[in-house]
């Protein structure tokens, strides 16, 4: 959500940046704890202009309406699915407006018009769609000069609200990490919830994490599309998942006295703990074959990995330092996966 004010009068632009969820996840849906951290490598940036209309711009490639025929139209679909970010941009203004009025927070008079860009890889659970609304959000609390009023800790609720108008499904770790930026954690305990309506979320410093990689897939198939009872008996009161839950919590509050100690040798070992555990509640079936094997492709030389969000990309890190890191780059280019190492974001907040 870094500033890059424009010298054009008036014109705002911002940047959020996808997110890693490091330790916890998904326990941030079920009053638990999480660590997250701000990816670098890829990010969403949306621009405000001063405009007469109100206009919300389509992306030329993400929503898409004009093509050269009916096969690239079909093909484009494939890829791209149905949904640009036209969507997200319309949900982030109507969900800021009525914010804005039931806390008779006034705005100023004036249109805009809003465009976006991104280059988060899509479908790889790196939070692609939260990025944009994040960054349109920032958009907003400058060009009505509200920033002051809303206070950052609510933001990522307002985020997951214009999201949950569009049937996404999320918690708010993954926003909490785009406002923020940097490295958080954050502790989602029902207590604060129902008292505070959000988490406690508490920064550290991103020199703490050791060298970590990205592993993803360029064509993400529709893989682990099986839908998760994992909620529903959660709700049943299920003493294999509430227990279960309860230890993915658990690794995130503990990984975050490993973190401030830098036993990196620990955090592997909570790392693999955190995917084992997710693995043996949602099931094989449901997680997919391509991304199981991303994690086993690591572990295969190894390293240590787990899911970045619930599935499409994942976070590696290699213990044994350079040599191991070669052995996994060699494994991911012969799997047909890209590799990245992950560069880090410092905090947004003063």
């Amino acid at each position: 959500m870094d500033h890059m004010n424009s010298a054009e009068a008036g014109v705002i632009v911002h940047k959020a940046y996808a997110r890693v969820g490091l330790l916890g996840n998904p326990s941030d849906v079920y009053f638990g704890k999480t660590i997250s951290f701000s990816l670098g490598n890829f990010w969403a940036s949306v621009k405000l202009e001063p405009s007469h209309h109100l206009v919300i711009k389509p992306h030329p490639t993400y929503d898409l309406v004009e093509s050269n025929s009916l096969d690239h139209l079909v093909s484009r679909l494939r890829s791209e699915g149905y949904y640009g970010g036209v969507r997200l941009l319309m949900a982030i203004c109507k969900v800021f407006y009525k914010h804005c009025k039931e806390n008779e927070i006034n705005l100023q008079q004036g249109n805009f018009t809003l465009s976006y860009d991104t280059n988060i890889p899509r479908q790889t659970g790196l939070s692609g769609s939260s990025a944009i609304v994040c960054a349109a959000l920032s958009c907003l609390l400058d060009f009505y000069k509200v920033r002051h009023l809303i206070k950052v800790e609510i933001r990522p609720n307002l985020i997951l609200n214009a999201e949950k108008e569009l049937g996404i499904v999320a918690g708010l770790q993954d926003r909490v990490a785009q406002v923020y930026g940097g490295l958080v954690h954050m502790d989602f305990s029902k207590e604060n919830m129902d008292k505070l309506g959000h988490g406690i979320y508490t920064p550290m410093d991103i020199s703490l994490l050791p060298p970590l990689h990205l592993i993803y897939a360029e064509n993400p198939s529709d893989s682990g599309k099986v839908h998760s009872t994992v909620r529903q008996r959660w709700l049943n009161g299920d003493e294999f998942i509430i227990s279960s839950m309860a230890e993915v919590a658990n690794i995130a509050a503990e990984g975050q006295r490993v973190i401030l100690e830098k036993n990196y040798q620990k955090l592997a070992e909570l790392m693999n703990c955190n995917f084992d555990l997710r693995r043996s509640m949602f099931g094989d079936e449901c997680l997919g074959d391509l991304n199981i094997e991303m994690v086993e492709v690591a572990r295969r030389v190894g390293a240590t990995s787990k899911f970045t969000g619930s599935g499409g990309a994942v976070v590696a890190f290699c213990p044994d330092g350079p040599s191991q890191v070669k052995l996994l780059e060699d494994a991911c280019q012969k799997a047909g996966f890209i590799i990245q190492p992950i560069q880090l974001v410092p905090s947004f907040l003063n």
